[in-house]
């Protein structure tokens, strides 16, 4: 089977089940919000309050910007303005908050956290698992919080209207409605927007998610040629291969290895299923996940591997000699779930480790991933 038939057979079987595997957390999740200080409690987010709709400002397009054609370079900035954006001279730029934008007709959604200071700042997407939603994956990750406090514009879209999550790069399924929205497109459309509106770093975007988000965070890498300098992929890293050269990238995954939705050993997802999910479930065949972090560390073009033991129950894969500032590195958690590390307990995914913080280490590998 394809790549494209197992990723539309994985997309349907995921779709199908009353409680998706892949969803995050249940509890309602905080609004995103700028300049909060860390003693702060979070508002909880009111998706029915107006006010937190962002309108597009005056001067400003609720289209998004074109993204740039594969493999083509931004044009070079002045010395002063280096890696900056061109939001940074913006009128009205762009407000913490739930905003929308218009792509190949469809009317998309992302929640945004801004840091303080001028910038320029480095930006990061925090995309959700599927059967899960904008404002649990900001709730469940942290990233929306934990990142401008380090500095980071953090923003936290939505799959399409009517659709469980993302679609996967180059995934059309033999079956009517097996494809879906060009989400790849949209994520970069997403970034220029960003770059418009905010004083942003562009050879710093990031992408980060929880399973079939981890999944599209990690295509990304390839579908973007090259745009991000960095993605963090939380139980879902053997969903997406890689392509062929990619370009030098920060790679971070983690993967528990009672994980009941996504096998770390591979093989048909969700085990447990029965019926006709089972059926469904059988027609996909996972790598395991060791394997998928080889593949992408040989694609990346790493040489060696190194292992140690960060914290009790948890073992590092560290892939060395990687070129030009390329990072490949996997955590393993022991008896870990579908779940991400350090976060909230959600009990139905399974155990969640509490020596490990996912949210961390995120960050602080992209605090130190080679700019583009």
């Amino acid at each position: 089977m394809g790549r494209g038939a197992i990723a539309w057979t994985l997309a349907a079987l995921l779709a199908m089940l009353p409680v998706a595997g892949c969803t995050a957390a249940p509890q309602p999740a905080p609004a995103p919000q700028s300049h909060r200080s860390p003693a702060s409690p979070a508002s909880p987010a009111n998706p029915a309050n107006p006010q937190s709709e962002q309108s597009p400002q005056p001067g400003q397009s609720s289209q998004p910007g074109q993204s740039r054609q594969a493999g083509e370079s931004p044009a070079a900035p002045p010395p002063q303005a280096r890696g900056r954006a061109s939001g940074c001279s913006a009128a009205t730029p762009l407000k913490a908050g739930r905003h929308t934008m218009t792509h190949d007709g469809l009317r998309r959604t992302f929640l945004l956290a801004v840091p303080k200071g001028e910038g320029p700042h480095p930006v990061l997407l925090d995309l959700h698992g599927l059967g899960s939603d904008a404002a649990q994956e900001s709730f469940y990750s942290r990233l929306a919080v934990e990142g401008p406090r380090r500095g980071y514009v953090v923003a936290t879209p939505q799959a399409a209207d009517g659709r469980m999550g993302w679609t996967l790069p180059g995934t059309s399924g033999p079956l009517p409605g097996t494809s879906g929205p060009d989400d790849a497109g949209f994520l970069a459309a997403l970034l220029d927007r960003l770059e418009s509106g905010l004083c942003v770093d562009r050879r710093r975007a990031f992408a980060a998610g929880m399973s079939y988000g981890a999944a599209m965070s990690a295509a990304l890498i390839c579908a973007l040629d090259g745009r991000l300098a960095g993605v963090g992929a939380v139980g879902g890293l053997s969903v997406a291969r890689p392509c062929d050269r990619p370009l030098p990238t920060t790679l971070l995954a983690f993967h528990g290895t009672a994980d009941r939705a996504v096998p770390y050993r591979g093989g048909h997802p969700f085990p447990d299923a029965t019926g006709a999910l089972r059926a469904l479930a059988d027609l996909v065949v996972l790598p395991p996940v060791e394997r998928a972090a080889d593949d992408w560390a040989r694609a990346l073009g790493c040489a060696g591997r190194a292992a140690s033991r960060p914290a009790t129950g948890v073992r590092l894969r560290t892939w060395t000699s990687c070129p030009a500032g390329a990072t490949v590195r996997l955590y393993t958690l022991d008896g870990g779930g579908h779940t991400w590390p350090g976060s909230v307990e959600v009990p139905r995914l399974g155990a969640t480790a509490r020596n490990l913080d996912a949210t961390a280490l995120i960050l602080d590998a992209f605090d130190r991933a080679p700019a583009r």
